[in-house]
């Protein structure tokens, strides 16, 4: 159980690069080229990526940044998993993104480009509950 804590520190001390997070966020809309192309070349390719993010940017020099303190947030947050409004927001965005896939699936664009809208729009509000809950936290002291 601690080398997984290590592991996880490890990603969310690089994840929490805002390079990270505002790539993998702008990434979104690339999950569904695979559905809708039914490409398991393009389903590999956006899973290599999507799985190499957290790790690729180097870890922030500081913890100033919105999306810095979002990702440490949620770094917390998972370790203590509050039913509180985050998870709510969490359970939406998850959501809007399974009606975008099936939307995707059936290539019906519009449906699918609305739906991946609200996951993106929700998950900025799950980024902001997420900074809050860093910084009403202790912010980096909590973290390590």
């Amino acid at each position: 159980m601690e080398d997984w804590r290590k592991v996880k520190r490890v990603v969310f001390a690089r994840h929490s690069n805002p390079w990270s997070m505002w790539t993998r966020w702008a990434s979104t809309p690339l999950m569904l080229v695979p559905v809708w192309r039914r490409s398991g070349r393009d389903a590999a390719l956006v899973g290599l990526w999507m799985a190499v993010n957290p790790v690729v940017f180097s870890k922030p020099a500081h913890d100033r940044a919105w999306a810095t303190r979002a990702a440490l947030g949620e770094e917390q947050w998972i370790a203590e998993r509050p039913m509180d409004t985050a998870m709510a927001v969490n359970v939406a965005a998850t959501a809007a993104l399974l009606v975008a896939m099936v939307a995707a699936h059936q290539r019906r664009a519009v449906p699918a480009a609305a739906a991946t809208a609200l996951e993106m729009g929700l998950l900025m509000a799950y980024w902001e509950l997420m900074a809050r809950y860093y910084d009403r936290n202790g912010g980096a002291s909590r973290a390590s």
